[in-house]
């Protein structure tokens, strides 16, 4: 068997990249071809023995041009017409090859919207769709419809789904063999609707486990849980210039945070993406009063390392010898720690979450905790994006509109367990357990593999 995989995005090439890993640790693994149609796909630079099979190029939008007008005429201006014709082609080239060898048929695995999905059916080759982007909890959840829709999914009111009458139109044509959702109730809606739909859980949940568990637990574990500090991860996106402006945001959010806390130890974990400049954000955090603690040789010497908050870098450095971070700033009663590495111990160890981020946010909530939002001026994290967003993630998702306002939230949350124990079980539900890409990968293998030996 030979698959094409088609993605249209960085967050989708990253759910690509997981299900294409998983194919390739079967006992017959298919011959993997990769094409990325928005941006350069360097994440499939991970992938072994998987050429891209034509040009790509990255847009002055970043692949957001569905979110501006103004985005999408740039993108126009920077070839994006004549880029899609040239990336069509190479398709049809590929699936013609694949025919001319004889005895096997190229499958595509198309992995995120309508684009990648058109494409596949523009082939003429067998497919099936991961869909990473919708789902029916922006319109409805398991108690009915929400109360008030606004753009971009208005529309789904007279649509019958998120997905709409022409996008599930390519998703039942006789050569579409599965289409893969995030989660139950997309799925139950479209195998009303004829799809052949499959919930095997959202592979952006793969992965995530920490790589330090937490060893902190033992005879005084009340104690300790009782005088720790409280976690805050903070996770400004990793797209810039747009991240360096919500950083800025979200560090107001943290004085307002500390002014409400002064008499609790509070620790910070910001995860910032390797793309962004950790030196870009110095000025903000000392504009706030935070001063660094010492430099990065000190901090290594010391082992002042990312790690549960307990009391002693010494503590820390048995727990986790390996977490080794570059900035250490400090003000008063809190610590806060910048990392462009442990992204799982950041979203493992924390309590809640400062979001202003797409995959990260749900990834984040998925874990079972709650984060709260603000929105920023774009081009991602606008305020139609993340209310939107809060639509995907429900309660687990706090919106507020000011920086001032999340220390609050903070403080409410932690003042209601059981609104912390349904935001817990509303995360899970949503995004589903860990293993999608193997099950993905698995049921690829079965509904295409003996169609491809026979032919």
């Amino acid at each position: 068997m030979k698959i094409l995989c088609l993605s249209n995005g960085h967050g989708e090439d990253a759910i690509a990249l997981r299900i294409l890993r998983e194919l390739q640790q079967h006992p017959h693994p298919p011959e993997l071809a990769v094409f990325p149609l928005v941006g350069e796909g360097q994440a499939f630079a991970q992938l072994e023995n998987a050429r891209i099979i034509g040009p790509v190029q990255r847009m002055p939008s970043g692949g957001f041009i569905y979110m501006d007008g103004r985005e999408f005429l740039r993108d126009v201006k920077g070839g994006l017409l004549q880029l899609t014709v040239a990336q069509f082609k190479a398709i049809r080239a590929w699936v013609r090859s694949q025919k001319k060898s004889g005895n096997q048929d190229g499958v595509i695995l198309a992995c995120g919207d309508i684009v990648p999905l058109l494409f596949a059916w523009l082939s003429g080759a067998p497919y099936a769709f991961v869909g990473t982007a919708k789902s029916e909890y922006y319109l409805r959840d398991e108690e009915g419809p929400l109360a008030s829709q606004s753009s971009p999914w208005g529309w789904g009111s007279w649509s019958r789904s998120v997905y709409l009458p022409w996008e599930r139109w390519l998703m039942t044509r006789k050569l579409c063999r599965a289409v893969f959702v995030r989660d139950t109730l997309t799925a139950e809606t479209l195998e009303k609707l004829g799809i052949p739909a499959y919930n095997l859980g959202n592979p952006m949940m793969d992965g995530l486990e920490p790589e330090n568990p937490a060893s902190f637990y033992g005879p005084d574990a009340e104690f300790r849980e009782r005088s720790r500090s409280l976690v805050i991860t903070l996770l400004p996106g990793s797209r810039a210039p747009e991240a360096y402006a919500n950083w800025q945001l979200i560090v107001e959010a943290v004085a307002g945070i500390l002014s409400l806390f002064a008499d609790r130890k509070l620790l910070f974990f910001g995860a910032i993406s390797p793309e962004l400049n950790l030196e870009s954000l110095r000025p903000i955090l000392e504009f706030f009063g935070w001063r660094q603690e010492g430099d990065t040789r000190t901090q290594r010497r010391e082992g002042s390392i990312l790690r549960l908050p307990v009391s002693s870098a010494q503590e820390i450095q048995k727990a986790s010898p390996n977490l080794l971070l570059p900035l250490t700033f400090v003000q008063r009663n809190a610590t806060m720690i910048l990392t462009q590495q442990s992204f799982n111990d950041c979203l493992s160890e924390a309590d809640l979450a400062v979001a202003m981020a797409g995959t990260a946010t749900e990834q984040f909530v998925g874990l079972g905790k709650p984060a709260i939002a603000i929105p920023g001026n774009g081009p991602q994290f606008t305020p139609a994006f993340a209310e939107a967003q809060s639509r995907l993630l429900g309660p687990s998702l706090i919106l507020v509109k000011h920086p001032a306002e999340v220390a609050g939230a903070v403080q409410s949350l932690l003042r209601d367990p059981d609104r912390l124990q349904l935001i817990a079980e509303n995360g899970w539900r949503r995004l589903g357990q860990s293993g999608a890409a193997a099950r993905i990968a698995e049921c690829l293998i079965q509904r295409f593999g003996g169609e491809s030996s026979n032919s």
